[in-house]
């Protein structure tokens, strides 16, 4: 029955945001908490996330552009200016340098607590929020790691080891399932692969000796979920069920945890961008609502917190309107349904256990054999995880292109009216900044002019020191934030001891399409003829400049072009455009196919055609895939770029036969 008298507390209401500048994200923050928002999710710039400051050859292009710059501790207090950490929420989607942004976060909150008269160590006990730290899946999916498994692994436990004695109430471990969905993960893979992380982190807090015995069960229940939902949302909202069947059986009998709360299964949710289409962008709200019920409607299985993209993700950038309509649907649901009046709605159901002990043996078969591979570093080393993701998304795609599986407005219903939304393309999306490249590099040049420097190189090298012992790397942290030291340094410090990793990237051996219909077969034999015609078998480079990490449509573009009979060189993730012309000039290829979800492509590809020109080789065309607005489509194609493809080019053949035409023409062959 409902009762109306005791509603359930609604979840945690969070955009994902961040942008330009410390202080241009700062004002987005308060006004989105003036609108009811009751959490912060941080977004951080891609140079952030990899560990590089905004002045570096990497960098370029990419600052501000998916998140906001944060390369020392004077952005981090400008970016929670006015905001008081010690009663904030605080969600940080950072991976491989989650223990740096923590250690400048919990800084912030101590001069905060000091400015206002307070013990900064009371302040630190009451932050509550979550560092990402989930490193496994950046080798999978995001690609924003920068050293090795092992050594990433260790400075997740590090940060747990230290959080649990000095921010009990922080989340230091996210385990992020999201973006697994996200790279082609089916409901099974994405429970099992999410599983075997949180096993292979909580063994190494367990092994490393750092945490005792006792408190232990304090680790695994400080140890959250972000998940991903999509549109099929029965599925999903089993998928949730199995998620919190399953972990209560790893946490009882794998870790010997008998406090039920302890063993809870915490998630929260950012429901699936993947699905949101560039095409008829309007019908994205209500993907995103039926997203939105699959993680909110079984009162057992609901999510902690939940954040939802807008409308017009795949256009790019949201404005504020944009986010405060996704806020909207989450505060209509919460506050004016009675969904939050009644117990679960689904207990009972033979339907929906059926569907659960599905997943739930699928998952656990998986589980067994990642497990007998070594664990789950084991299955990235070794490339089982991101060949597995790789083949599940060639499959997705596939059914897509076929009709098997129908996208309303993409491969069916496409007949529409001109939508307002979409009249104007250049206002209908948010534009970052244009000067915040400069300005960052303008900051941190006068940030690193005052601080002490001395001080600072005493902090790195300290933290040099402690890297080669098996101490606790966040107190060599801490102490370099109060020093001054920048992202890139602490990451460059790091750099030097452990080394840096290139993960695999899961193309070769999987098939994209494994029947070729007559489409494909036409595409072959084209390729075939235009080969012969010049002298060898056609190649194409399929390259991803920048920090841009996000591959999975570089990979089934490469699958794709493989399948159609294209030799492909593909070298995987964070290249400089003169590593990619080069690449070009030794491996003398026909085309180069450059993919850029990250907003660079303004600066990053005429980068690389000028590199092209400098190697001689300015007759090989280039296309480009990305999100991309309209009107940079046709500058782009100005600057000299044969094609440009955005996500409403679903059609991978269609693409492969588009480049054959591309390199008939760039080579005067009728």
């Amino acid at each position: 029955m409902a009762d109306s008298t005791h509603r359930d507390r609604p979840w945690v209401m969070r955009t994902y945001a961040g942008h330009s500048s410390a202080s241009d994200s700062n004002a987005l923050y308060r006004r989105n908490l003036a609108k009811g928002q009751t959490g912060l999710s941080v977004a951080f710039d891609l140079p952030t996330q990899t560990g590089y400051d905004p002045d570096h050859v990497l960098s370029r292009g990419e600052v501000g552009k998916v998140g906001v710059p944060i390369p020392d501790l004077g952005e981090m207090r400008r970016l929670f200016d006015e905001i008081p950490l010690k009663t904030m929420n605080t969600s940080m989607t950072i991976n491989a340098t989650a223990m740096w942004l923590l250690a400048l976060y919990q800084v912030v909150a101590e001069e905060q607590a000091s400015a206002a008269g307070e013990d900064p160590a009371e302040w630190i006990g009451q932050l509550a929020g979550t560092t990402q730290n989930d490193i496994i899946k950046e080798y999978l999916s995001r690609g924003t790691y920068v050293f090795p498994p092992e050594a990433s692994i260790r400075l997740t436990t590090d940060t747990i080891a230290y959080t649990v004695v000095n921010m009990p109430k922080w989340n230091p471990l996210n385990i992020c399932s999201y973006h697994l969905q996200e790279a082609g993960a089916t409901p099974t893979q994405e429970l099992a692969f999410a599983l075997s992380t949180a096993i292979a982190v909580l063994d190494a807090v367990r092994d490393a000796g750092q945490v005792p015995a006792e408190e232990f069960e304090k680790v695994v229940g400080r140890i959250s979920f972000f998940v991903n939902a999509g549109v099929r949302f029965v599925e999903e909202m089993c998928k949730m069920r199995a998620f919190g069947r399953l972990w209560d059986e790893i946490t009882r009998d794998r870790y010997g945890v008998t406090d039920p709360k302890m063993r809870r299964f915490r998630y929260g949710v950012q429901v699936n961008s993947l699905g949101l289409t560039e095409a008829q962008p309007e019908n994205n709200v209500q993907r995103i609502v039926l997203e939105m019920l699959g993680v909110s409607l079984s009162k057992n299985a609901r999510a902690r917190a939940i954040q939802l993209p807008a409308w017009n993700e795949a256009l790019g950038l949201p404005r504020p309107w944009d986010q405060q309509w996704s806020l909207r649907l989450q505060q209509v649901l919460a506050f004016e349904s009675d969904l939050l009046e009644y117990g679960d709605l689904f207990d009972g159901s033979h339907v929906v256990e059926a569907k659960v002990d599905e997943l739930v043996s699928g998952a656990k078969e998986e589980i067994d054999r990642i497990q007998a591979m070594g664990g789950a570093v084991a299955a990235v080393e070794n490339g089982y995880m991101k060949q597995a993701l790789v083949a599940s998304h060639a499959a997705r795609r596939a059914a897509i292109e076929n009709g098997d599986s129908v996208v309303v407005g993409v491969n069916a219903y496409t007949e529409t009216e001109p939508s307002p939304l979409t009249a104007d393309l250049d206002t209908a999306i948010q534009t970052a900044d244009p000067q915040a490249e400069a300005g960052a590099i303008e900051r941190l040049a006068s940030w690193r002019s005052v601080r002490d420097e001395a001080g600072a190189a005493e902090a790195l090298d300290r933290l040099r020191a402690d890297a080669k012992t098996d101490a606790n790397l966040m107190t060599a942290t801490l102490a370099c934030a109060r020093a001054g030291v920048t992202t890139g340094e602490w990451a460059g410090a790091l750099r030097e001891v452990f080394g840096e990793f290139r993960a695999p990237t899961g193309v070769t051996g999987v098939v994209g399409v494994a029947e070729a219909g007559a489409e494909l077969a036409a595409v072959r034999d084209r390729v075939r003829a235009t080969g012969e015609e010049l002298g060898g078998r056609l190649r194409l480079l399929v390259g991803k400049p920048g920090l841009d990490g996000h591959s999975n449509g570089a990979e089934q573009i490469a699958v794709r072009a493989r399948d159609a009979g294209f030799e492909v060189v593909y070298q995987g993730i964070r290249l400089t455009p003169a590593q990619i012309a080069a690449a070009a000039l030794d491996e003398d290829v026909d085309c180069i196919g450059l993919s850029i979800l990250s907003g660079s492509h303004m600066e990053l590809v005429p980068d690389v055609i000028a590199q092209l020109r400098e190697s001689g080789i300015a007759d090989v065309p280039v296309v480009v895939g990305g999100i991309i607005p309209t009107s940079d489509a046709k500058r782009l194609i100005e600057a000299g770029v044969a094609a440009v493809y955005t996500p409403k080019d679903y059609g991978m053949t269609q693409i492969m036969d588009d480049i054959v035409s591309v390199i008939r023409t760039a080579n005067d062959l009728a």
